[in-house]
């Protein structure tokens, strides 16, 4: 299943992309795309709804965030070999967790603000992984079983609060529409491998970004395991994997960084994608 939520900001409908290219409003069957509806009783319920028999919501309507009332936005440092390579940095020898703020999430196709005071905003186009069933110290092998789905996400980071200025990497990755997601949420049983999806992004129609999610250091099923040794992972929680190479910070011989008034366009194979236009802060 195709899952998305549709509607202006905070009044989003959840909705299943059917057979025919439309919207249908799963409202008389889940409140949301969130939490318990998330579960695999919760995706069952839906995947026994007929959407020929649901209301058709307006295909010209905003696409949201594919997940509501995210609990916890996570993400992986330097996970892909080659994008490791492009910073020079050494590969990891286990995963690198940060947390991006779950108020930078914005729908695939919003308006991306460059934050004030902004000298280096990047991009980064992303494997993003829902989680649909609580995970405390699960194996490896158990580690699908808690997944609901995957998505497309733009890990957006701005390199000089991250790198520059001290501290942990979190406060260059959570400026407020850094946090791109959807636009849907692809239900697992869809996606036959997760580690042999196509990503890519382009700016103003350059291509920068065309990697493969086959270059992990870490795949999915080991950085679930990973993650819920660490913390509890709840259903609508977010993980987003890593990039692959052609971020603007490694771009040769001088980076590149991203000005009011671009597009950035980026996909992943088999999850839809996205486009947003940057603009400048303004009080």
């Amino acid at each position: 299943m195709k899952l998305l939520r549709v509607g202006a900001k905070g009044a989003e409908k959840p909705a299943i992309l059917a057979n025919d290219g439309t919207y249908r409003d799963l409202s008389s069957i889940v409140p949301d795309l969130a939490g318990e509806a998330l579960t695999p009783a919760g995706l069952a319920k839906i995947a026994a709804a007929d959407p020929s028999k649901l209301p058709v919501l307006d295909a010209a309507s905003r696409i949201g965030p594919c997940v509501g009332n995210v609990g916890k936005f996570i993400c992986i440092g330097l996970n892909y070999a080659d994008h490791a390579a492009e910073t020079g940095a050494e590969p990891p020898k286990e995963p690198i967790l940060f947390m991006k703020a779950t108020s930078a999430i914005i729908g695939p196709n919003d308006t991306v603000i460059l934050p004030k005071n902004t000298l280096k905003p990047d991009w980064e186009v992303e494997l993003g992984v829902i989680i649909g069933k609580e995970a405390r110290y699960i194996s490896e092998a158990e580690a699908f079983d808690h997944v609901a789905g995957y998505c497309v996400i733009n890990d957006l980071s701005e390199r000089h609060f991250q790198i520059e200025r001290g501290g942990q990497w979190t406060k260059g990755k959570s400026s407020d529409t850094f946090g791109p997601i959807g636009p849907w949420l692809v239900t697992k049983d869809e996606v036959a491998d997760p580690q042999n999806l196509g990503m890519w992004l382009e700016v103003d129609g350059h291509r920068y970004q065309n990697g493969s999610s086959k270059t992990m250091i870490f795949g999915v099923a080991h950085l679930v395991s990973y993650i819920s040794q660490f913390m509890s992972l709840q259903p609508g929680d977010v993980i987003s994997t890593g990039t692959p190479p052609g971020v603007g910070m490694g771009q040769k011989p001088t980076p590149i960084w991203l000005k009011p008034g671009q597009t950035m366009r980026l996909g992943v194979e088999g999850l839809g994608e996205q486009q947003q236009k940057t603009v400048a802060y303004s009080a």
